[in-house]
């Protein structure tokens, strides 16, 4: 399952430089899948829809840290554990209940971000 950031979140930061796909971002911040990967054109996202890579898409959240579902591999392929919740102070980035994704889903999603 992808991880997400709780609205516990204190807004330090420390996650989002720890992420290997660039996909934890500052509240309120546009997102871009090609942002950090190496993605270009046409990306298919949840729901069969399709993007620009370069589509800045709406933020998840707009007061504290968020993680971008589409681009979360919990660390798989990269780590042994999803990096931001290793990092995080106030124990926030946690398994998302909502989005519950085998490892075959979550390294095939790396391998798509990752050409």
């Amino acid at each position: 399952m992808a991880i997400m950031i709780t609205d516990e979140c204190i807004n330090c930061g420390a996650c989002e430089p720890e992420c290997p796909n660039n996909a934890i971002y500052e509240g309120g911040v546009e997102w871009a899948i090609s942002d950090g990967t190496s993605v270009k054109g046409d990306y298919e996202i949840e729901g069969g829809k399709v993007v620009d890579a370069d589509d800045q898409l709406e933020p998840v959240e707009e007061d504290f840290y968020y993680i971008s579902p589409e681009k979360c591999t919990e660390c798989k392929g990269f780590h042994e554990e999803p990096q931001c919740a290793a990092v995080c102070p106030v124990d926030c980035c946690v398994p998302d209940p909502e989005r519950e994704e085998s490892d075959e889903v979550l390294l095939a999603r790396k391998a798509a971000l990752h050409l």
